[in-house]
């Protein structure tokens, strides 16, 4: 069976980062949506309220498995015992971003297979930093984010009235 990492802090999880789950289940028998903590961020939500959000996104799709995580990721890597690391990709930046962070880690350990995936089109400029500023500034986000979580976010009390 392959299986596939894919790690971030899903502040919360977008649908950019569906798409990607989505692309990696077509390669990976199993792929699994490691939640960062990571103290230097500041979030929005909880670590297990992101992983909650993103179980109820796959709560119909069995080889979608969520952990939360802290740490380097080649640890995590063993801890999951593949070599196989997913990342998304929406421009350039992203790119010298994770192409920095491939070195460095495979440094740390040379099996590790990192797997760059292109975001689509009408993905580019969604991120979890424009969902949380429009949940801030009170403004419509529910195109940006699967619809479990946007109905999670909703029940929290964090939503505004939709025009669309």
């Amino acid at each position: 069976m392959k299986k596939a990492v894919f790690a971030g802090t899903f502040d919360p999880f977008t649908a950019g980062h569906a798409d990607t789950v989505g692309k990696a289940l077509k390669v990976f028998d199993e792929v699994v949506v490691a939640i960062a903590e990571n103290p230097r961020k500041r979030c929005m939500f909880t670590p297990a309220e992101r992983e909650e959000m993103i179980a109820l996104v796959y709560r119909e799709e069995p080889r979608v498995k969520t952990v939360v995580w802290s740490g380097a990721v080649v640890d995590l890597l063993k801890r999951e015992k593949t070599p196989f690391y997913v990342r998304g990709l929406r421009n350039t930046v992203d790119f010298e971003y994770e192409n920095a962070d491939f070195f460095a880690s495979r440094d740390l350990d040379g099996e590790m297979v990192t797997l760059y995936i292109p975001s689509e089109q009408a993905n580019l400029h969604i991120s979890s930093t424009l969902v949380k500023n429009c949940i801030a500034l009170q403004k419509p986000y529910s195109a940006y984010v699967p619809k479990a979580v946007y109905d999670y976010i909703r029940k929290r009390g964090q939503h505004v009235r939709e025009t669309d």
